[in-house]
């Protein structure tokens, strides 16, 4: 492994930091040259959220002398369970802010610089550019591939990690001779095939646990210690405690890093991942797909409250899991999840002719479940932003998670 050509400016460790570095340096394989290396190595963790708060609290911790933050959203309720840089005093703040205001209390000799932008084609090269290592913590396929691409022609290592329920990755993408993301997954899986971990819900330590295995694949490369998971996925089932690791070869054919790459400058990736361009995204990346075939496939909270108010309330089918309903309901007149949908139509109550209004959690897989009921004849259409909408603009005691 070569070590990474740092993009900081040197500076020795002042005596406090000696004082508090005293753990590092007695590692014989990490030392005072490595403390320095850190010092002087600059980090972007790309979201802070699950997996960005605890990397971003180790990195910080262990002396990495410049931490870069992308993020754009405001703490929540619901990110408390795992998302632990925040506090319950946070809710409704700037993540930077919060996020910043922990970090350098943590440790002042840390410089933390905010990106409170969406990541896109148009910004990301520039970004990224200024750091020696990326910490990839989004939780979509757009950013993801965005991540890869740019990491591979700016030359920087992509410490890659993802969670879902109770299984988490990590590997080490983009390095000189080792393979990138688009190795190992070359196309995007179809919109709506893989729900989000607001939809498939996370075990809360489980971000703490992947998160704190990025940040130390990130200090060995920046450190040059180790052997860093180059070539290598590993894959954790935490429910039963089982490890694994599957080799990734550099695929000499891949669009970004192979010997002839034919993507040479950033895309449009939401249109690579078949995700509509009117859509809007979360400020971790997690877009929501709204397939509706046409203008008429979707109705608002405010035009189904109206209706129901009026005596006229259309069909409302709920297509998330039982669990969740179990959580909210807005009064669904039946619940199908929506992975279940095709097999059981013939259970669906409402006649094709009669008009359907389809909720899920937030818009994504009711939009999924109107353009299939639309594609079998039925009148249907997505509520628009499902329970969540329902909650903010209708009626805020239905909770929301």
């Amino acid at each position: 492994m070569e070590a990474t050509a740092s993009r900081t400016n040197n500076a020795p460790l002042s005596s406090e930091e000696l004082q508090r570095y005293s753990r590092h340096l007695t590692l014989p394989e990490f030392g005072r040259e490595g403390q320095e290396t850190l010092k002087n190595s600059s980090v972007l963790l790309v979201g802070a959220g699950g997996l960005g708060s605890p990397a971003a609290t180790y990195l910080a911790a262990a002396g990495v002398g410049r931490i870069g933050l992308v993020d754009f959203d405001t703490v929540e309720a619901s990110n408390l369970q795992r998302q632990i840089l925040y506090g319950t005093s946070d809710v409704g703040r700037s993540k930077l802010d919060a996020a910043s205001e922990r970090l350098e209390d943590l440790n002042p000799h840390v410089d933390i610089e905010h990106h409170e932008v969406r990541l896109t084609s148009d910004n990301a090269l520039g970004i990224i550019d200024e750091y020696d290592v990326v910490a990839d913590g989004t939780d979509n396929f757009p950013t993801r591939y965005l991540v890869n691409d740019a990491c591979v022609m700016t030359g920087t290592p992509n410490v890659y990690a993802s969670i879902f329920r109770f299984e988490g990755q990590v590997s080490v993408f983009a390095t000189e001779d080792g393979p990138c993301y688009r190795c190992l997954y070359e196309e995007p899986p179809p919109p709506g095939l893989v729900p989000s971990c607001a939809e498939g819900g996370v075990l809360g330590i489980l971000p703490g646990f992947i998160g704190t295995l990025q940040a130390t694949e990130v200090i060995k490369l920046l450190a040059d210690i180790g052997e860093p998971l180059i070539g290598r996925l590993l894959m954790v089932d935490a429910l039963n405690m089982d490890f694994r690791t599957v080799n990734v070869p550099k695929n000499p054919d891949c669009p970004v890093c192979g010997d002839d790459p034919t993507v040479t400058e950033l895309i449009d990736y939401e249109a690579f991942c078949g995700i509509p361009q009117d859509n809007e995204s979360s400020p971790n990346g997690t877009t929501e797909t709204d397939v509706a075939d046409d203008a008429n496939a979707e109705t608002s909270v405010h035009d189904l409250k109206t209706r129901r108010d009026d005596g006229d309330a259309p069909f409302v089918l709920d297509v998330r899991e039982p669990y969740e309903a179990e959580i909210a309901s807005i009064g669904a007149d039946q619940l199908i999840p929506v992975d279940e949908l095709k097999d059981r139509l013939d259970e669906l109550d409402a006649d094709p002719d009669e008009e359907i209004v389809v909720h899920c959690r937030s818009g994504g897989r009711s939009a999924k479940a109107t353009e299939f009921l639309r594609e079998q004849g039925y009148d249907a259409s997505n509520l628009a932003g499902g329970v969540l909408a329902w909650s903010d603009e209708i009626d805020d005691s239905v909770p929301q998670y």
